[in-house]
């Protein structure tokens, strides 16, 4: 059964999909990237449900597809703050237990809502090309994006997903990561509070982070840590190397059943 809409999170309206499991014990969350939202997940959410058996709940942040409007500027402590807003968002999901299944900035908060909540019942974090701390790689590919932004279709074609906010949410992102004070900005200090098992996976050829951000997640996680490197993948292996990403996730969520 596949349901969309909207929730609220306090005053602020939310656009989801979810799609139900047959069995509604556990849930995949889905956490999308700083340029994303529910319809830039395309079929991956059904593609995934099909091949876990499990539920899967996307939805998409303020300022982004069909949800509210966000504010502008964001604070570097944006990720933070949607990381807060979790608890309210789980309650709401009809599932006993949950996978936070996070792109990109959607790792990142992710990671920051399991090192925040070591005792709340979640079963497992998959990470897709996280960022635990910033690199010069990322802040060089997020300026070309910014001159794309400017100079080619690329704003026509997000407009797509996120229709008359397309500028809030393309500059509500690549604003602060361009913004002097971001340059340092750090999550590591979650990683050893991350008591849950934990799949990282990564793009050989990630323009936005390098292998740098999964070694810091091997040293630093305190539950078990299962690292894929795709070759010939950039920076989405869920749509890049799709077939190989749903594979691992359902490895991953096999063991955490058994």
């Amino acid at each position: 059964m596949q349901a969309s809409g909207y929730l609220k999170i306090g005053s602020v309206s939310l656009e989801y999909q979810w799609i139900a499991s047959k069995a509604e014990a556990a849930a995949l969350l889905l956490l999308h990237e700083g340029l994303g939202c529910v319809d830039m997940w395309k079929e991956f959410p059904q593609a995934l449900a099909k091949e876990t058996g499990l539920g899967v709940f996307a939805y998409s942040r303020r300022g982004y597809g069909r949800s509210d409007t966000g504010i502008l500027p964001r604070p570097a402590s944006y990720m933070h703050d949607e990381a807060r807003l979790l608890d309210e968002l789980l309650a709401l999901i009809p599932a006993k237990s949950f996978i936070l299944v996070g792109h990109s900035d959607g790792a990142s908060i992710a990671s920051i809502y399991a090192g925040s909540h070591p005792q709340y019942d979640i079963d497992g974090l998959v990470l897709l090309a996280p960022h635990f701390f910033v690199e010069d790689l990322s802040i060089e590919s997020i300026a070309k994006v910014k001159k794309l932004y400017q100079e080619s279709d690329l704003r026509e074609r997000l407009r797509k997903y996120h229709g008359e906010q397309v500028d809030n949410a393309f500059l509500g992102w690549n604003d602060v990561w361009l913004s002097g004070g971001f340059r340092q900005w750090d999550i590591k200090e979650y990683l050893p509070r991350i008591l849950v098992p934990t799949l990282i996976i990564q793009g050989e050829d990630d323009e936005y982070g390098s292998e740098a951000q999964v070694k810091v997640a091997q040293e630093l996680i305190a539950a078990p840590v299962t690292v894929r490197m795709f070759p010939n993948c950039g920076h989405s292996p869920h749509s890049q190397s799709k077939e190989e990403t749903l594979l691992e996730i359902n490895r991953f969520c096999d063991s955490q059943r058994k």
